[in-house]
């Protein structure tokens, strides 16, 4: 019987992702596999998450891919570097790439082999510019961050589903769907409790997969939605 696996922010830990993937959830290619976005940064091998998800898909796989902030803020510093010829754009980009250093950039340039954004090969960044922002299914709404519920439509603000951290939920404005997102980092009791629980309604899948030494975080999750299986790979690259 096909599958449905949700997976939650990966951060350049490939090692990790390919273990999930091919040893515990064990991917056909009759399942659907949705990956919540932040593919890129913090961890060793950005490059190598990619080409390996983008491999499941020219292999034919099923798979969905959100787009995530980290994937945003760097087709945002890749655009403001091939405008740099202008001055408004040069301060803008020596701005975003402080920030990026700060987040986790250095490592996805190093894991392409590159000294600077330019030189990482404009098909990477036009697949993370293409990625989708949320996807509804039958009894869930998958995002990477969040939804602006202020909104009468909280699928018009694709800002708030890159970064929202905060926000109540109003489930009537989505069809009584629950929310399952990643981009804030929780403990591993959280997790299971909100996948186990009726009454939440959202479920955060990050478990910080880059995180190490710190109790309760480290390792990348998937959940199946129909049984609300949950498969948990420790960290195989820090």
């Amino acid at each position: 019987m096909a599958k449905r696996w949700v997976i939650p922010d990966i951060h350049g830990c490939s090692k990790t992702l390919k273990s999930l993937v091919t040893n515990l959830i064990k991917a056909n290619r009759n399942d659907e596999l949705y990956f919540l976005g932040d593919y890129v940064d913090r961890g060793p091998d950005s490059k190598g998450v990619i080409d390996f998800i983008r491999g499941l898909e020219k292999d034919q796989y099923n798979v969905t891919c959100l787009k995530g902030n980290h994937e945003d803020f760097m087709v945002e510093l890749w655009d403001a570097e091939s405008k740099a010829k202008n001055t408004w754009w040069h301060r803008l980009g020596d701005r975003k790439h402080k920030v990026w250093n700060e987040i986790g950039g250095k490592a996805t340039l190093e894991s392409f082999g590159a000294e600077n954004i330019r030189q990482v090969p404009v098909e990477y960044i036009e697949w993370m510019r293409n990625l989708k922002y949320y996807v509804t299914l039958d009894k869930f709404v998958l995002v990477h961050a969040g939804l602006n519920f202020k909104n009468e439509d909280p699928f018009e603000d694709q800002r708030a589903m890159l970064w929202l951290r905060d926000y109540d939920i109003k489930p009537d404005k989505i069809g009584n769907r629950k929310i399952i997102h990643g981009h804030v980092p929780v403990n591993m009791e959280l997790i299971m409790l909100a996948a186990k629980s009726r009454i939440y309604k959202f479920i955060d899948l990050d478990n910080g997969p880059y995180i190490s030494g710190k109790d309760g975080f480290g390792n990348l999750v998937a959940l199946e939605l129909d049984s609300m299986e949950m498969v948990i790979q420790n960290n195989l690259d820090l």
